[in-house]
């Protein structure tokens, strides 16, 4: 096996997917994946901590994306408008390229309670590090906790569009639709 080749959490990844594909997440072991991917179960553990990290990667990434946005925003931008900001910049990191990838993960974590439980942790890190960041900015709360549960909405309402089947639009062009009609929606809570 080789000691180091580039894209190994994506080659770990795509063993990964391949393996629950054809047998089903539970009958899959780290050993059967690292087989798959030609690396070894010591370099499966500097990425992962288990084989559900595998499907959560790049949550840590996109948590420091969405904060730095926020705190690059400009200053007198409002916290929709900086949550706004923060949904173009995470754009970035769904492409077109990733877009089949990623409804091959939601389709494994569809079918697992237990990943389903995990995505929503992982979901309310997301949400958790926009309010953060909107409060170092000064917004007060409710405000800040609002701004950021409706930008971890859109965020999740973009990301379900942006991986339907039948969808081409891009994540950016997503997520700015889905704030603006939850946005509006707030007006007709009175």
């Amino acid at each position: 096996m080789s000691r180091w080749e580039p894209n190994t959490r994506e080659r770990l990844l795509d063993a990964a997917l391949g393996l629950f594909g054809e047998r089903g997440y539970d009958s899959v072991t780290v050993a059967e994946i690292t087989d798959r991917a030609g690396l070894t179960k010591r370099t499966f553990f500097r990425h992962f901590t288990d084989k559900r990290e595998v499907l959560f990667a790049g949550q840590e990434m996109l948590s420091r994306i969405l904060a730095d946005a926020i705190a690059a925003a400009p200053e007198a931008a409002s916290p929709a408008a900086a949550v706004g900001g923060a949904l173009a910049a995470a754009a970035a990191e769904f492409g077109p390229e990733r877009r089949e990838r990623a409804r091959r993960v939601q389709a494994v974590v569809a079918g697992q309670s237990d990943l389903r439980e995990r995505g929503l942790l992982k979901r309310a890190t997301l949400t958790a590090a926009m309010a953060g960041a909107l409060r170092e900015r000064g917004v007060p709360d409710p405000a800040a906790t609002l701004a950021a549960e409706l930008g971890g909405l859109a965020f999740w309402t973009a990301f379900e569009r942006w991986t339907a089947p039948a969808n081409e639009r891009g994540f950016a062009e997503l997520a700015a639709e889905a704030l603006a009609e939850l946005i509006a929606a707030t007006a007709d809570l009175d």
